[in-house]
């Protein structure tokens, strides 16, 4: 076909497969409605060829009554009038119509395909009840039919016959029958594509493959490629067509890069004609039809193919909803065209691709417009800004081109070139002539008059505004003033693309514009704003030494003239100098009043010469110290690192980015209010010191004077009442030294807050030293610590303890002593010490030590040592409180428990008294015990013994002598010690064990008052070191009053017990001692004979669970009082297992009826030797038998825990003292045979 029939086809873009129908054209009329609305209902599979992946696909069809002239001729490529599939209805019943004219039309119809290839066909059998009853006499039934069909035409390919029943009826069989039909058509139209597309696209290949060879044409490949893609437009699927285009140009590219390098082609001929035309891009028609036959026809220039291929992209890119991506590709093609033409050496008037890109920017934003919304727009400003730029920056360089940015007015020259260039826009299109705001009036409006053109170049520039990189543009519309002689409103803009700049960190572009901004204000006359843009130029890297030298040359011009003095140029100290380390002499940064304190400044200075000041100040923000907190101020000394402060600053001519400058840092101090008569802690509190940094509004996200600021703001230097001075100072290039000597008169503290520098009448001032840094003068009292040489301080030995006296603002004057109040406990040993040259004499009374001390100045620090004994207390009864000589009551040290040390701790207090307060000063040391001493009382029958044991629980070794035990109230009583060393050694963490045994004459007292006494020392001491240790108990019911005796006796007939038979246990009690005075007569009662008698409770009871208690394991006995009274009680046991078993455990207890009064709790120290004692469940009046119910304590009741809450007097128990009971048969044994059943065992030997 040619291209008059195309046209209607191709620019629609509304093609569909064709699809012709022959055979009964009213049948086929019928059914058209139903057919083309079902048809694309369901997608189906399609698996392209090429390895593209599967897609599901909405199939369409055009369908078209059947002519010969639609089948393809021979070297046909159209593939949009290609008919993919063809149809034959039919609805014939009747065998004479069928045989007559049905069969004679289907053959002449299938022959008409099979002479032009084509094989893709099908025949649709229509049946309805209606012919059927119109042909009743002659109709065969359908299946004969279909099978006569069958096999006249489609004997191999029986599918290519569908039967379509009822097809107006809506029945299940109807329905069924046209999903069927559907179906078959989709599968034949995907058949056929996959089939066509596969052998057009090879052709497509071979013919892409032949390029290299002479005669081939671009511009013929171009349309079979093309065509391929409105193919897979017609099928929407918009992404492979978009493939096609950008593989078209990608080889269009290619050939344009290898022309470069001198590969050229012939067909690129044609490319290289001049350009006549730059009317710019078209995008607001679905193809550009004029381009689009130039290039079919080879006419086409290089402006002309490009502008139409990105059409064909713009408009798929947009299908595809990627707007973004059409301005992305825009500004590609802008600046590769320009690229291209220069490659290709075309011939183009000047200016005409400046028209031509600015047309085109224009057009792209407008189509953009056209299909998104302006919240859209708004949100991805980022992707059209670079558009705008280029137009602007085009549009910038028609205006020089034609004379309308300048001073003067165009010249005739000027206005021939501006004709020109209106005259190679052409006509303006048809689309575009009804809109006011088309960019071919624009264009043609701006290049008409100077007042035009700044007009639409303010306008652009006003669209820009809103966008995300308005400022980056800004420079542009500052030079367009600067050239049109109006520094003042290109200032503006500079001022703004400069904090663009400072914001993203571009080094390069802000110093370029800084310089720009100086020329504006040296123009406008604007000295201060001069001079700051000229320091830091001066101090800009960026620039070359001379360029530096010159901007610095300017401020000292400046500085030289001779004017008011107290009007000077204040300028910010930043962009001159910076303060980099602060260093204090002496480091803490703390000094008293009057003394000496240095400030060293290091300086770095960014000018590129030697500078001389004149002077160099820094201002001091004084705070005065009202008292209440004693001791020197931590505040300080916090920010120092051993008095010295870094300061890291950038550049301030870097533009560093706000995120990258330091943020103000909370600074703290502690307040301590404490009580000016013991020092003691009354309150605390925190002070933040730079809350006006902290607390207040910032503009921008930096602490004031950062680097990143775009022009630092010139302070006033506040004049204070003390300033740091320094006159005629040399700053070299680089690292500076300075010095200062601070002031130190009055207590305080001193922070430094602003730095000046003086050149002439210029002053560089630093409004805020950042971090905050300052000194302090203090006025201190006098303190004094005491604390031990070494720790811990052990109680008995001689100790020295260190003595810290910081005299403050007091002088110690000759006289001058400390009145020391002790206790008789803790003695200072007389000593005389030397501090310094000085002699320290001490003097010791009863209760009182007097210290002289040497003179002393102020502020110094005077140590010395003493002596002391803390005495270990006996254990003896403690003296009442007495009173120290301030009048409190001195407390008697306490011995107790630490919780961090084995060792029993003693607090000694002592009351100081200084001749520089009225007041007392109360001080405590501790001291720690290291023994810790046990005693016992032993019995063997009726011989007593009584042994101590002493543990060492400190960390050293020492040495006991002469150990002794004496008893103080029985002088017929003797101790015989069976201690033979003289001297032992008494290791850490050990013991030493000491026994003696009581002899007395006439009887043992109940009673014993003892005392141990040794002397001690450190090991390897001598003699003289040892120093004595005391130790005082009482020992109370010494005497045995019972003995108990136990034989346990084997059954009858057997010599030996034996396991699992019963024994007799025969227990006798024995009253050893009459009755005594001191002993509890609660419990004895006088029976009918007048004997008194006591009643004991017993128990027999085996832990180690060798025997079994047969029986009565506990009972009630009536013990007579008088001496040598005995009881007996039989118990039958049982031995368990086989051995020399351990007797039964046996318990005697005393039984105390409800009359009795609550005994006292026996002494803790001791240890009961019965200690796992029976309730009975009845009371014990009754004797009767009872199971063990083990139970600890030393008083135990018999009865319920209700009656005993209810105050019911009950009978209780309690054990006897140790040593009132001994029991003869504690570790005795007995053999116990095993049983003596026989067993047989069966031994097979071989």
């Amino acid at each position: 076909m040619d291209c008059q029939e195309e046209k209607p086809i191709i620019y629609t873009m509304e093609n569909k497969p064709i699809v012709t129908c022959a055979g009964d054209q009213g049948l086929f009329t019928s059914l058209y409605t139903s057919l083309a609305q079902q048809l694309p209902r369901e997608p189906m599979e399609w698996r392209g060829t090429y390895g593209r992946a599967p897609k599901m696909i909405h199939l369409e069809a055009n369908f078209v009554q059947f002519k010969e002239e639609l089948l393809p001729k021979e070297g046909n490529k159209a593939l949009l009038t290609f008919p993919f599939l063809h149809i034959y209805w039919t609805d014939c019943c009747d065998t004479e119509m069928y045989k007559s004219s049905v069969k004679e039309d289907m053959l002449r119809w299938q022959n008409t395909l099979r002479s032009h290839g084509s094989a893709d066909w099908v025949i649709i059998i229509v049946e309805t009840n209606d012919t059927k009853r119109k042909n009743k006499t002659n109709i065969l039934p359908r299946s004969s039919i279909v099978d006569k069909i069958r096999s006249d035409f489609c004997n191999k390919q029986n599918d290519r016959c569908v039967v379509l029943s009822d097809p107006l009826k809506e029945s299940s069989r109807s329905v069924e029958s046209w999903n069927s039909l559907l179906l078959k058509l989709r599968t034949l139209l995907l058949m056929s594509f996959t089939k066509n597309l596969g052998r057009f696209e090879d052709d497509m290949r071979t013919l892409r493959e032949k390029r290299t060879q002479p005669g081939w044409s671009f511009c013929e490949y171009f349309m079979v490629q093309e065509e391929l893609a409105f193919v897979f437009e017609m099928l929407q699927q918009f992404e492979d067509a978009l493939v096609q285009y950008d593989e078209l140009d990608a080889l269009f590219t290619q050939y344009v890069l290898n022309f470069g390098a001198g590969d050229t082609a012939n067909w690129l001929g044609s490319f290289c004609a001049p350009v006549r035309n730059w009317s710019g891009l078209l995008l607001r028609r679905p193809i550009d039809m004029e381009k689009r036959d130039s290039i079919q026809r080879g006419e086409a220039s290089l402006l002309d193919l490009r502008s139409y291929l990105f059409s064909r992209q713009c408009t798929l890119l947009i299908f595809l909803q990627r707007p973004w991506e059409v301005t992305q590709r825009a500004l590609e093609l802008l600046h590769n065209c320009v690229q291209e033409l220069r490659l290709l050496e075309v011939s183009v008037v000047d200016g005409a691709l400046d028209c031509w890109v600015f047309l085109s920017c224009l057009e792209v934003l407008h189509r953009i417009e056209g299909c998104c919304d302006q919240a859209q727009i708004a949100a991805n400003c980022s992707h059209t800004v670079g558009l705008w730029a280029y137009a602007t920056d085009k549009l910038k360089s028609l205006g020089e081109l034609c004379g309308l940015v300048s001073e003067k007015v165009p010249t005739s020259e000027d206005l021939n070139r501006t004709v020109d260039l209106l005259a190679g826009l052409g006509d303006e299109r048809p689309e575009t002539a009804n809109s006011l705001q088309s960019p071919y009036k624009k264009l043609k409006e701006a290049l008409s008059s100077v007042e035009a053109f700044e007009r639409h170049y303010l306008v652009i520039f006003q669209s820009i505004h809103f966008l995300m990189s308005a400022r980056l543009v800004g420079k542009s519309l500052a030079e367009f003033y600067m050239r049109k002689g109006d520094p003042e409103r290109a200032e503006t803009f500079l001022q703004e693309a400069l904090k663009s700049y400072v914001s993203e960190g571009w080094s390069l572009p802000l110093t370029h514009t800084r310089r720009q901004i100086a020329e504006c204000q040296k123009l406008l006359g604007r000295t201060e704003d001069y001079l700051q843009t000229s320091a830091l130029l001066a101090g800009d890297e960026n620039l070359t030494t001379e360029e530096r030298k010159h901007f610095f040359q300017e401020i000292l011009s400046f500085a030289g003239k001779s004017g008011n003095p107290s009007h000077k140029v204040s300028l910010s100290m930043n962009v001159f100098a910076q303060l980099t380390r602060l260093q204090f002499h002496p480091a803490t940064a703390s000094v008293h009043s009057g003394g000496v304190l240095q400030v060293e400044l290091m300086l770095r200075s960014l000018m590129p010469v030697s500078v001389h000041i004149q002077q160099l100040a820094a201002s001091i923000h004084f705070e005065v110290d009202h008292g209440g907190t004693l001791g020197r101020s931590k505040g300080a000394q916090r920010h120092t690192n051993l008095g010295t402060i870094e300061f890291n600053l950038g550049n301030p001519s870097a533009g560093l980015p706000s995120s990258a400058a330091p943020r103000p840092v909370l600074e703290l101090d502690e307040v301590q209010d404490r009580s000016p008569s013991d020092n003691s802690l009354n309150s605390t509190g925190v002070v933040c010191k730079n809350t006006h940094l902290l607390i207040r509004r910032h503009e921008s996200n930096s602490p004031p004077e950062m680097p990143n600021c775009v022009s630092p703001p010139t302070v006033a230097m506040k004049e204070g009442a003390q300033m740091l001075k320094v006159q005629d100072v040399t700053l070299e290039p680089g690292n500076n030294s300075v010095i200062f000597t601070a002031p130190s008169g009055q207590p305080g503290s001193y922070m430094l807050r602003q730095l000046c520098a003086t050149v002439g009448e210029v002053q560089f001032i630093q409004s805020h030293i950042y971090p905050s840094v300052g000194y302090e003068v203090y006025s201190q009292e006098p303190q004094l610590t005491v604390e031990p040489l070494s720790e811990p301080l052990l109680a008995g030995l001689p100790q020295m303890v260190k003595f810290t006296l910081l005299t403050g603002h007091y002088t110690v004057k000759k006289g001058d002593a400390l009145q020391l109040s002790n206790s008789e406990t803790m003695p200072i040993l007389p000593s005389t010490k030397l501090v310094g040259e000085s002699t320290l004499s001490i003097q010791s009374s009863e209760k009182v030590t007097s210290i002289s001390l040497p003179p002393t100045p102020p502020y110094h620090t005077m140590e010395f040592q003493l002596e002391v004994l803390c005495i270990i207390p006996t254990g003896s009864e403690r003296p009442a409180n007495e009173r120290l000589t301030n009048g409190e009551i001195r407390h008697r040290p306490r011995s107790y428990s630490h919780p961090d040390t084995p060792m029993t701790a003693i607090d000694q207090r002592m009351s100081i008294d200084c001749p520089w307060s009225i007041y007392s000063t109360l001080l405590t040391l501790t001291f720690y015990i290291p023994f810790k001493t046990k005693h016992s009382l032993l019995s063997a029958g009726n011989r007593k013994y009584i042994q101590v044991c002493v543990q060492n629980v400190s960390d050293v070794n020492f040495t006991l002598a002469e150990v002794k035990l004496t008893e103080n109230q029985h002088a017929s009583l003797e101790l015989q010690s069976f201690n033979t060393k003289t001297h032992q050694l008494l290791c850490s963490k050990h013991s030493v064990f000491c026994l003696w045994e009581v002899r007395w004459k006439d009887d043992l007292p109940s009673c014993l008052q003892c005392v141990f006494s040794a002397n001690f020392s450190p090991i390897n001491q001598d003699t003289s070191a040892f120093k004595p240790f005391h130790y005082q108990f009482q020992l109370e019911r010494v005497t045995t009053l019972y003995s108990v005796r136990a034989e346990i006796l084997p059954p009858s007939g057997e010599q030996h017990c034996r396991c699992g038979l019963v024994c007799d246990l025969e227990v006798c009690i024995t009253r050893l001692t009459e009755l005594s005075e001191g002993e509890i007569t609660e419990d004895s009662k006088t029976d009918t004979d007048g004997l008194k008698t006591t009643k004991l409770m017993y128990e027999v009871a085996d832990s180690s669970s060798n025997w079994a208690v047969c029986g009565k394991s506990s009972g009630m006995v009536l013990m007579p009082t008088k001496a040598n009274a005995t009881h007996k009680v039989q118990i039958e046991v049982m031995p368990l297992f086989a051995g020399h078993l351990p007797f039964p455990k046996i318990k005697v207890l005393k039984y105390l009826p409800h009359t009795a009064a609550v005994a006292t709790q026996p002494d803790p120290d001791s240890c009961v030797e019965n200690d796992s004692l029976s309730l009975l469940d009845k009371t014990l009046d009754d004797q009767a038998d009872t199971a063990s119910i083990r139970s600890r304590g030393s008083v135990h009741s018999v009865g319920s825990g209700d009656q005993q809450q209810r105050g019911v007097a009950m009978p209780r128990l309690e054990p006897f003292s140790p040593g009132q009971v001994f029991n003869h048969s504690h570790t005795q044994q007995v053999l116990v045979l095993p049983t003596t059943e026989d067993h047989i065992m069966e031994v097979n030997a071989t």
